[in-house]
């Protein structure tokens, strides 16, 4: 018979990621802000949302969360040797000022570039036309 000691439990293996240069995609809705961290590969190392620092409800929306979110995610980039990163907003929210203002209170991180990846509006298909009388 076996038992579920947590002794004999396989340990997870820490894993060892190094990365210079990053990714900060920021999506900001009108409820939620999520970012992610990701290497130049296109891998996410890092991703968080709002609710992670204990906020429900509308406060997960504001700027002053995202401010406290981007900074606890840019430490933890800097122990990974993050240098240097580009940002990519996407969608609107308030909370695009709280990020920016993370970033220049952190100072440390080298921003490359700033990018705007929101979906333009589209009006869908051509409609019926009316029938005639």
């Amino acid at each position: 018979m076996a038992t579920n000691d947590k002794a004999s439990a396989p340990k997870k293996k820490k894993r060892d990621i190094k990365i210079a240069t990053g990714t900060l995609h920021v999506h900001t809705t009108d409820n939620n802000t999520v970012l992610a961290l990701v290497d130049e590969t296109g891998n996410k190392v890092l991703w968080w949302g709002t609710g992670k620092l204990g906020y429900k409800w509308s406060k997960k929306s504001t700027p002053y969360a995202a401010e406290l979110l981007t900074k606890q995610i840019l430490k933890e980039g800097q122990t990974l040797g993050l240098k240097e990163i580009g940002i990519v907003f996407r969608w609107t929210g308030l909370a695009r000022d709280g990020v920016f203002k993370a970033i220049n209170e952190i100072g440390l991180i080298d921003i490359k570039y700033i990018k705007e990846d929101t979906a333009v509006q589209f009006g869908g298909c051509k409609g019926k036309r009316p029938k005639r009388i």
